[in-house]
């Protein structure tokens, strides 16, 4: 299949979901929905949702299917890049390719805008129609874990203090699984709740895990050697904070090799089944890409 074709096929229908959301259409001037539309539509890859939609693919369902999962995850992808963003965090300026939101509105505004795009996810994952409410209990519980202390919030705990310190392998992956990692799992893993397929469930999670940390490590690579117009973001970051990095840690050739390896066995753990081709094809493109 034509990847690209894909993508950006798919990037087009969420761009449609987010304009169509209630967050779009309430957002006067001087609202939090306003920052929280600004945020939303400032681009992206839209990758989270996209692997909410390849995972429904796998499951055998229409990719559209849980359309308030692929927004949720989203919605709180968003609020994380908001939140990190900010002075406190890593202070940066540029984010796809536009100031920031604490740049362009108050820096209170930006912190409640994020603070309402998580909240706004879990009213979207509560409201769902098409699945078993002890399914959808099952999914929100997954998530709330995912991206929280024992998740998301854990990675960037862990991210801020290695600062300026030495790590070990093992403790940067831990960064990664939770800081980067634990929302890509979740996009992925949620349909498998849904629909009770304990089975490809599994495989999902394993896929999902390889995912995250060969994405991590190609984000931290072009932090090194990308290009800022590709980015729409600054590069060189990471150096400048000193945040633990593959790069830092094994060097640029040694941090592609690891990505190659995880490109690997998120394969092997999805295998060649109807309905792989789009989560196969998708790994390749987080580990090939210059953006």
């Amino acid at each position: 299949m034509d990847i690209g074709k894909w993508l950006e096929e798919t990037r087009a229908i969420i761009e449609q979901w987010i304009r169509e959301d209630d967050i779009a259409r309430q957002a006067a001037p001087g609202t939090v929905e306003e920052v929280m539309r600004y945020s939303l539509l400032a681009g992206g890859k839209r990758l989270r949702p996209q692997l909410v939609m390849a995972s429904t693919v796998y499951l055998g369902l229409p990719q559209d299917t849980f359309r308030d999962v692929a927004l949720a995850v989203e919605y709180i992808h968003t609020y994380s890049l908001i939140h990190d963003d900010l002075p406190a965090m890593d202070n940066d300026d540029l984010r796809r390719g536009q100031p920031t939101a604490h740049k362009m509105f108050p820096e209170a505004m930006a912190i409640l805008s994020g603070d309402a795009l998580l909240t706004e996810a879990f009213v979207k994952m509560s409201q769902m129609q098409n699945a078993k409410a002890e399914d959808v209990l099952n999914a929100i519980t997954y998530l709330s874990v995912a991206v929280g202390r024992q998740g998301l919030i854990k990675g960037q705990v862990m991210d801020l203090a290695a600062e300026h310190h030495d790590v070990e392998l093992a403790e940067l992956q831990t960064i990664h699984r939770n800081k980067t990692g634990a929302l890509f799992q979740a996009a992925l893993v949620i349909p498998a709740l849904l629909t009770g397929n304990h089975a490809r469930q599994k495989a999902l999670s394993v896929y999902g895990e390889h995912f995250g940390l060969a994405f991590q490590i190609v984000d931290d690579i072009l932090n090194v050697v990308g290009k800022r117009e590709l980015l729409g973001k600054n590069v060189g970051t990471d150096s400048e904070r000193g945040k633990a990095t593959y790069p830092r840690l094994v060097g640029i050739e040694q941090a592609r090799r690891l990505a190659d390896d995880h490109r690997i066995r998120a394969k092997i753990a999805i295998g060649s089944e109807p309905g792989a081709e789009i989560l196969r094809n998708l790994i390749d493109f987080a580990v090939d890409r210059q953006w």
